[in-house]
């Protein structure tokens, strides 16, 4: 069975590092990208991207709530799941059947919408 491939997209080292240590440690294979241009570049070159966890505010061309709009426009079939702070956007504002998780969120919650992904 292949492992679920699940895209890390957060501009803090030290947070992203946790997310991805605890989505490996999970079973997954992890990307990392620590911008939404990164994160596109990844989703160009591997179909095999099924998850996409990115925090909300990152510096760059766009950030995580423009990214899933453009990743849903794009890649319909990927699972999004984002994660603020200090941000907590309405239903409305994100592409549809996106996860909102507000931060400081738990891994039991962050693992649950990552397995909803599983075939």
């Amino acid at each position: 069975m292949t492992k679920i491939v699940v895209l890390v997209v957060e501009d803090e080292p030290i947070i992203r590092l946790d997310a991805v240590s605890l989505i490996e440690d999970a079973g997954y294979e992890v990307l990392e990208a620590s911008n939404a241009d990164e994160a596109i570049q990844f989703l160009e070159t591997r179909p095999d991207i099924r998850v996409v966890f990115s925090d909300i505010e990152m510096p760059g061309s766009m950030d995580g709530l423009k990214l899933t709009h453009a990743i849903r426009q794009r890649w319909p079939p990927v699972i999004l799941i984002l994660a603020s702070g200090r941000v907590a956007p309405g239903v409305d504002d994100m592409p549809s059947e996106t996860v909102f998780l507000r931060k400081p969120y738990s891994p039991a919650a962050l693992l649950q919408a990552i397995a909803a992904a599983a075939p």
